[in-house]
């Protein structure tokens, strides 16, 4: 088990910089998740700290040792990729069993090890036969197991599921977890899909334009984003973003959407927004907290009355468009609610949840 710190790295391809001096430090026996759009720099960081991209400056530690001149193979590492690299003229069996040959482990081992890493998932009755005998999702487990087999320092996955159809990768996730829960390796994961980072992952990494914009728990990126990159981009559907003034009112602060919209801010805000007032920001809600008409639960609910544009049933719950400025929004209401299109509706905005972020900067107030 081993300690990851990157220091200061930078990747640069020509005039070309794809990683910019990101720092970061992940813990003994952690679960990372390196996440963003394509071209943010993730994959290149990865194989960075596997070796197999040389550094433009920096320093990259592995259990306190720098490795920035030591090869792939001494850093004691295993990576699991995207098109699981096994050997087809090999069993199973002797996919997983490879790597430990190659050391000349003694054979008792490697039967040990390999039957513990295929109990672990479920392909002991696998063991015997040939990649093009398996499903997607059976390959990816024995690329799984073939890592797992060497007990490596650190695991490294890049984008392991995103050959699979869309219910195995589902299925994939709650499998890797279940692994990672047993063998309790320090583990980072690339993936451009924020779902299979919230899911997965003790911390998560956004990345954007070769730099790290905020490190934290799924559950700190959710609600309490430090950039409007990361406000869009963590949840689904995307949180809304409105233009909004902020302005003075007989209560104090509000913001002002529209002409027939002006929405109260709590009270326990008005302190931290009151050197805004006046300016011009962008107002963010997720769809989950603009619900139909309830009895009200707390005390900065606020209901509006809206014209429905479009309807998404999605069984359990309706996702519901409309208009405001011009800007579409969207808001996640029970399926029973009754809303329809072309129809007014009250809706009910939870302003505890409101974020307010600054134009230019796109720093989260």
């Amino acid at each position: 088990m081993a300690r990851v710190t990157l220091r200061k790295v930078v990747k640069r391809y020509d005039e070309t910089l794809a990683v910019r001096g990101i720092d970061l430090d992940i813990l003994d026996k952690e679960f990372v998740v390196l996440v963003g759009p394509s071209g943010c720099g993730k994959s290149t960081t990865l194989r960075m700290i596997a070796g197999l991209e040389d550094i433009t400056d920096g320093e990259i530690i592995i259990d306190g040792e720098t490795v920035n001149d030591v090869p792939p193979k001494d850093r004691d590492i295993a990576m699991v990729f995207q098109n699981y690299a096994l050997y087809p003229h090999m069993t199973v069996y002797e996919n997983m069993s490879f790597g430990l040959r190659l050391r000349r482990a003694p054979k008792e081992e490697i039967r040990t090890r390999v039957q513990d890493a295929a109990a672990i998932l479920g392909i002991g009755e696998l063991l015997e036969r040939k990649p093009k005998q398996l499903s997607g999702g059976q390959r990816q487990r024995v690329a799984m197991g073939r890592a797992i087999v060497r007990d490596p320092k650190v695991f490294l996955f890049d984008e392991p599921l995103s050959n699979l159809d869309a219910k195995l990768r589902v299925q994939m996730r709650t499998e890797i977890k279940r692994v990672h829960q047993k063998v309790r390796t320090t583990t980072i994961y690339v993936t451009h899909d924020q779902i299979e980072a919230m899911t997965l992952a003790d911390r998560v990494v956004v990345m954007n334009g070769g730099v790290i914009e905020q490190v934290g728990t799924p559950d700190e990126l959710y609600h309490a984003p430090a950039t409007r990159f990361v406000a869009e981009f963590i949840g689904s559907p995307a949180m809304n973003l409105v233009p909004c003034h902020l302005v003075e009112t007989s209560s104090g602060l509000g913001l002002h959407l529209d002409d027939n919209l002006v929405l109260p801010v709590p009270a326990d805000r008005i302190r931290r927004y009151q050197p805004y007032a006046g300016k011009s920001l962008l107002f963010g809600l997720r769809p989950e907290y603009m619900v139909e008409r309830r009895v009200h639960t707390g005390p900065h609910q606020f209901d509006f009355e809206v014209l429905l544009e479009v309807i998404e049933p999605m069984g359990m719950d309706t996702f519901v468009h409309f208009l405001v400025n011009g800007m579409d929004v969207c808001a996640r209401v029970n399926a029973s609610a009754g809303a329809r299109a072309g129809q007014r509706f009250t809706l009910c905005a939870d302003l505890d949840h409101l974020h307010l972020i600054e134009h230019d900067s796109g720093k989260v107030l």
